[in-house]
């Protein structure tokens, strides 16, 4: 399971942790906190470049989120436009979820497969073949992802619109209001879609791969070899 989170962890938790430490924990600014946090997914990307992997999605994402961020951060004065800067920013997230699952490669994908295969080397393996062999099984994968960065997407949408158009007061609360109700409306409709279908689908065939190499004999071969051990020797010519 560690080793199954581990580039979760590199690519999304230390980027984000560190920013709130440094933004909250250090008062740093928020152009100098976006700065520093972006070193670990630039060069996790720069890295999957070098030794020939390819690139890091998640870790470029979150690299592209935060020079996002960089840049709106110049843009001050108006409260209306900070607060639809907010909804800008983590549009950049919902946009990257949607393009990844038409590039074949949902960036979701990260934090969905240690969730169905909990960390247990037969899952994983069943995963895979499943992802090789099974079109129901890659459909639901591309599906969980796409619904994500719907949900992110609509959400960012409706942030901008109240900003503009709901009173300041109002909004400033609402904003994290919105973003919650997302988080949850996406956690529910992709899981119960697709993770929970998913999960079974493993589960169904890391038993189907267990049993088959468990190497039970079939009914009734071993009434047959204890038959044939009770003929008497010589008896069959």
């Amino acid at each position: 399971m560690v080793q199954s989170l581990l580039p979760l962890v590199l690519d999304v938790g230390i980027p984000l942790a560190s920013y709130y430490l440094l933004r909250n924990g250090f008062g740093l600014g928020e152009i100098a906190a976006l700065g520093w946090s972006s070193v670990v997914p630039a060069l996790r990307t720069v890295w999957g470049l070098v030794r020939g992997a390819g690139v890091n999605g998640l870790a470029l994402l979150i690299l592209v989120v935060n020079v996002v961020g960089l840049v709106l951060s110049t843009m001050t004065g108006d409260p209306r436009l900070m607060l639809a800067k907010d909804g800008g920013v983590s549009s950049v997230i919902g946009i990257g979820m949607i393009v990844s699952v038409f590039m074949g490669k949902p960036l979701m994908t990260a934090g969905l497969k240690p969730f169905v295969t909990k960390g247990s080397a037969a899952k994983t393996a069943a995963w895979d073949r499943l992802l090789a062999g099974s079109a129901r099984f890659r459909r639901a994968e591309r599906r969980f992802s796409l619904i994500w960065g719907i949900t992110l997407v609509t959400e960012c949408a409706v942030r901008v619109i109240g900003a503009y158009t709901v009173p300041v007061h109002t909004m400033v609360w609402l904003g994290t209001v919105l973003t919650v109700v997302a988080i949850l409306l996406a956690m529910v409709v992709a899981g119960g879609s697709c993770a929970e279908p998913m999960e079974k689908m493993v589960q169904a065939e890391a038993e189907r791969v267990g049993g088959h190499q468990g190497g039970e004999a079939p009914v009734g071969a071993a009434d047959g070899a204890g038959a044939a051990a009770a003929v008497p020797a010589g008896a069959v010519q």
